[in-house]
């Protein structure tokens, strides 16, 4: 596969652009002039002063050196039209490349840079700006875009949703992505905290997959998937808040995704249908399993969780999930959420008990109970966040929480201090990843080693 090259050059924008040049445009065109006789191999100019540019230098420039035109939009992305439109007027004025770079305001705006740019005729960079565009900026190659940016520093960047070159070689291989990479994410909202971009991308460059997998900032799934409906865009997986919606927009469930209500991995067949799958359950409660003693069994009277009472605080996708694990394996389950009304719809759908989440401080019904935290408090960045107060959790044998970012939550932290057993969630992440991975790939195994010493790393 022919290598995606990252290149440097000069370029100075002004303050009217959005950049932080604040001089005047003559010396700016000197700097730019004498650089070109330097032989740098490009340089970058605004289309709205590119016609004087030009003028400035008589029409000459060395031939080594590739003029970009570029321009910049921070509001919005334009319509398909509108950006081709663009693309003929910056071409006019002599451009040897055509850069535009828009805003997403969502992340279905990528997907209108993207059509313009695999049928564009010239030379072309197309840039989405702010963290929602982040996937036009890895997947530029794919599309047919001349090159991409990368900052060498993640804490100096020049345009929101910029990676950086470490991330882009590193993570993401982009030398290695072309028109047949076939495009796997994470949807969620927020997602820049989540480490599964950094193991699935590792794991699938170690068994030579061609694949990228991206963070997805999304704010509709419905939309996006609707939007980004190409065979190559062949699986995802789903996070806060989307694991309960991504019910309704799989055309087709697996059972055990059905009868939980919630999804955490959808698959596109060739022939486009999608199709809904949780590996959440088997990774959040063989987690509880091992933490507890002992490994399970597919025989609920052999689990370590048969019998007990496990509190799940949630009621969202990873809450039901875990719920219908711990069901499945034969515990007696409460639920207890913010949302009475959810509890009790959750807890009526698995045969269980509704609590309301300040009821917490002071359930107590019987010793030896497992509590499983389901929901985002604690997440980064909302680091200090917790679903029950430290003083209660000595009410309980085992605790578990589904954040893994960071990997020692507050509430695991002060369960610890009280002297409980604890469960991290990168044993969760770790095993839910597996069975997405084999998913995402037809069936390969996972490479569960490799997997650990990430999440080790990382995480």
């Amino acid at each position: 596969m022919q290598e995606y090259p990252l290149c440097v050059w000069l370029f100075s924008v002004p303050v009217w652009e959005g950049g932080q040049y604040e001089g005047d445009d003559t010396t700016r065109f000197e700097t730019l002039r004498l650089a070109m006789e330097l032989g740098v191999d490009y340089v970058d100019i605004e289309l709205k002063v590119a016609d004087k540019f030009m003028s400035f230098i008589s029409g000459h420039k060395p031939e080594k050196c590739k003029l970009i035109v570029s321009s910049h939009n921070y509001e919005y992305t334009p319509s398909c039209e509108e950006i081709t439109n663009l693309v003929a007027r910056i071409q006019a004025v002599g451009a040897d490349i055509v850069k535009v770079a828009t805003t997403a305001k969502d992340i279905v705006d990528v997907s209108r840079m993207f059509q313009v740019m695999v049928h564009c005729q010239v030379p072309m960079i197309g840039l989405v700006m702010s963290e929602r565009g982040l996937m036009s900026r890895v997947l530029a190659p794919k599309f047919g875009g001349y090159l991409t940016f990368g900052i060498l520093n993640a804490t100096k960047t020049s345009a929101s949703g910029q990676p950086t070159v470490e991330d882009l070689l590193n993570i993401y291989n982009i030398k290695c992505i072309g028109p047949d990479t076939k495009v796997l994410g994470l949807i969620a909202n927020p997602v820049k905290q989540s480490k599964s971009p950094i193991l699935h991308n590792k794991c699938l460059q170690s068994i030579g997959y061609n694949a990228v997998y991206l963070p997805l900032l999304g704010d509709n799934l419905a939309s996006f998937l609707e939007t980004y409906s190409s065979p190559d865009f062949s699986g995802f997986s789903c996070s806060l808040p989307f694991k309960v919606d991504a019910v309704q927009c799989c055309d087709e469930h697996d059972p055990v995704a059905k009868s939980i209500g919630a999804i955490n991995t959808i698959i596109r067949r060739p022939d486009g249908k999608l199709v809904g799958y949780n590996t959440d359950y088997i990774g959040a409660i063989s987690a509880i399993e091992d933490g507890i003693g002992g490994p399970g069994s597919k025989d609920a009277a052999s689990s370590p969780l048969a019998g007990r009472l496990v509190v799940v605080v949630g009621a969202g996708g990873a809450g039901k999930a875990i719920a219908y694990g711990a069901k499945e394996k034969g515990a007696r389950v409460v639920i207890a959420n913010r949302t009475y009304e959810k509890a009790v719809s959750l807890a009526n759908a698995i045969g269980g008990q509704a609590l309301r989440l300040e009821d917490l401080e002071t359930f107590r019904p019987e010793e030896g109970m497992i509590l499983a935290n389901a929901t985002s408090l604690g997440m980064y960045p909302n680091v200090d966040g917790t679903p029950i107060p430290k003083k209660a959790l000595g009410f309980y044998d085992v605790v578990f929480d589904a954040v893994y970012a960071p990997k020692v939550t507050r509430l695991l932290r002060e369960a610890e201090e009280c002297g409980v057993k604890v469960v991290s969630g990168v044993e969760m992440f770790i095993r839910q990843a597996m069975g997405q991975f084999e998913r995402f790939t037809g069936g390969i195994e996972a490479p569960e080693c490799l997997m650990r010493e990430i999440a080790a790393k990382y995480t």
